[in-house]
C-alpha cells in the first residue's frame, strides 16, 4: 500500500478534506462533487462493506497500520502529522483516519417503499446529529426505509455518518421531491402514515390497532415546532408517546427509537 506524505495543508490532493467543520462550505461542496467523508476506521469499514468506492483515505502517519489490510486499490493513501491534519480538517482529528467515497445514486421513494414492511419518516430534520442518531436506531430496531422531506439535511454529512456509526449505509434512504405531497405516495404503497405528535388528544401509540401496526410509516417532525400542520393532516392517525411527570416531549430520536421498538416488539427475534 503506497503512502504519500502531506506536509502542506492547502495541497490540492487533499481538497477533499479541507474545512470539515464548515457545514456550508461542505454542503456546497461535497453533494456536487459526489462524494461524502467517513471518520474512524470503523464508519470507514463499514462504507467499504456497504459497497461505497473510495477516493481517498487521510490519516495519521502515526496511525498508517491500521489500514494495513486494506485493499485500497486505487484510491491513493495520505498521511500528515496531527497538525497538518488540524490545519486542513479545521478540527483535532482524534480518532486519527479519514476517507473520502464516492457517492451512490439514491433509491426512489417508491423502491424503498416496494421493499419495506415499515419506514420512518422525516420532515424538516436539518440536525445532523439527530438524523444519524435516527438512522442508528432504524437499523437496530426494525426499520427497513428512510424517507425525507425536501429540506431535511444530508444523511451522508460528516456528522450524520459518524452519529448513525454508518448505519447510514445499512438503510435504504431516499427524498421526496415534493411534500407533503409524498405521503399520498405512502399511503397509496399500503402503508398506514402514523403522525407522532406530543398533543393530548392523539392516539397513545400502544394503542393502534394490528391493522395500522401492520404496515407502518411513523412521522416525525424537526426538534423544536415538530410536525407542521400540513402533514398532520396528511397524516392517517396522529400518535403520541404517553409521557409522565409534566414532560411533554422526547428529542426527535429518542422518540424515534421508543416508538421504533413499540411497533417492533412483537417481532420474532433473530
Amino acid at each position: 500500500m503506497p503512502v504519500h506524505q502531506i506536509t502542506d495543508p492547502d495541497d490540492d490532493r487533499i481538497a477533499d478534506y479541507r474545512a470539515l467543520t464548515d457545514v456550508e462550505l461542505r454542503t456546497r461542496w461535497e453533494p456536487p462533487h459526489g462524494l461524502f467523508i467517513a471518520e474512524g476506521e470503523l464508519v470507514l469499514r463499514r462504507a467499504l462493506r456497504a459497497g461505497y468506492p473510495a477516493r481517498s483515505y487521510l490519516v495519521d502517519a502515526k496511525r498508517i497500520d491500521q489500514l494495513a489490510d486494506l485493499d485500497t486499490g486505487d484510491a491513493p493513501v495520505y498521511a500528515a502529522t496531527q497538525d497538518v491534519l488540524q490545519r486542513a480538517t479545521g478540527f483535532h482529528v482524534h480518532r486519527g483516519v479519514l476517507a473520502s467515497f464516492h457517492r451512490r445514486p439514491l433509491p426512489t421513494a417508491a423502491e424503498v417503499l416496494d421493499a419495506a414492511r415499515r419506514v420512518v419518516i422525516l420532515e424538516d430534520v436539518n440536525n445532523h446529529t439527530n438524523l444519524g442518531a435516527v438512522f442508528r436506531g432504524a437499523a437496530a430496531l426494525g426499520i427497513d426505509g428512510v424517507l425525507l422531506s425536501p429540506t431535511c439535511a444530508d444523511p451522508l454529512y460528516r456528522r450524520s455518518v459518524r452519529v448513525s456509526m454508518g448505519e447510514v449505509f445499512a438503510v435504504p434512504y431516499a427524498k421526496f421531491s415534493r411534500w407533503p405531497d409524498g405521503l399520498e405516495q405512502v399511503r397509496e404503497a399500503g402503508f398506514t402514515v402514523l403522525a407522532l405528535t406530543p398533543a393530548e388528544d392523539a392516539l397513545p401509540i400502544q394503542r393502534l390497532s394490528p391493522a395500522e401496526r401492520a404496515r407502518a410509516a411513523l412521522l416525525f417532525g424537526a426538534e423544536g415546532p415538530g410536525l407542521t400542520g400540513a402533514a398532520q393532516s396528511a397524516s392517517d392517525v396522529r400518535v403520541r408517546l404517553p409521557m409522565r411527570r409534566g414532560v411533554d416531549s422526547l428529542n426527535v430520536a429518542a422518540a424515534a427509537a421508543v416508538a421504533f421498538w413499540e411497533l417492533g416488539r412483537d417481532d420474532p427475534l433473530d
